[in-house]
């Protein structure tokens, strides 16, 4: 009998301990999944200098509304052109074939309308004039399905939330102030990485580069790019994030800030 009892105890102590490892095997495989979800660490925002993108394309609706003089605040910020997970081809996650094709043509307003919440939603079309393009469902079909690998229902509002966050931190900054002042000059684009320096942080400004396109005999200021490294929140400093990035090749080395219109 008492060997029986001892027998059984043996089996049942086998089961429980296989059942032990078999557990904690799972709850590894969870915790390794939990590792590698959540958003994406490596970014690149991109912003523009509206009144230069609208030289060059002024048939675009949002152009002819900036040079007629409808979108006074799109004349003096950078306008969010979008946040881009790293590395560079990192995109249409989870995208159909259908949408990604869509995309690919520039039929921007066939894309679906990401689910974006109501302030959000205010808050982009301020940041975002290219909205009226249909920008917003373009960039997040390319590059905002690969920014939250766990996304959920709300994985658009989250991605346009980020982006606005670092957006808005940036245009509040010396780093605008500097450009506005100088509206219809040229700059040396090393002058305003040390903008960035003074608003982010000595080195911040190592991690921007800047892009420059020929308007005739002018070379214009248009976009500037700005490296981010870390997990994108409001508890987390702009600056934090830019000098964690690494150091790019500045760019083109001077452009003009253009003024609103066709000059």
């Amino acid at each position: 009998m008492f060997k029986a009892i001892a027998a059984l105890d043996y089996r049942t102590l086998r089961v429980l301990l296989t059942a032990t490892m078999v557990t904690g095997a799972l709850l590894m495989l969870s915790f390794a999944g939990d590792a590698t979800s959540g958003k994406s660490e490596d970014n690149l925002l991109a912003l523009s200098w509206q009144p230069a993108f609208c030289e060059l394309r002024p048939g675009k609706s949002e152009c002819r509304r900036l040079n007629a003089g409808h979108l006074p605040s799109a004349a003096r910020q950078l306008s969010l052109h979008g946040l881009w997970p790293q590395p560079r081809g990192k995109d249409y996650c989870g995208v159909s074939d259908a949408d990604r094709n869509i995309d690919k043509k520039g039929d921007w307003s066939s894309l679906p309308e990401p689910a974006i919440d109501a302030e959000t939603l205010g808050r982009l079309q301020a940041a975002m004039p290219g909205m009226e393009s249909h920008l917003h469902r373009h960039e997040w079909i390319k590059h905002g399905t690969c920014y939250q690998t766990s996304g959920g229902n709300d994985a658009a509002d989250v991605y346009y939330d980020d982006s606005l966050y670092v957006t808005t931190a940036i245009n509040r900054s010396v780093v605008v102030s500097f450009l506005t002042a100088r509206i219809g000059n040229r700059v040396d684009t090393h002058v305003v990485r040390d903008r960035f320096d003074e608003a982010f942080g000595p080195g911040a400004g190592e991690r921007v580069a800047f892009v420059c396109k020929q308007d005739g005999s002018r070379t214009l200021l248009q976009e500037m790019r700005i490296g981010l490294r870390g997990t994108v929140s409001p508890d987390r400093a702009v600056g934090d994030l830019i000098r964690a990035a690494p150091t790019v090749p500045i760019g083109c080395r001077s452009g003009i800030v253009d003024p609103v219109g066709l000059q």
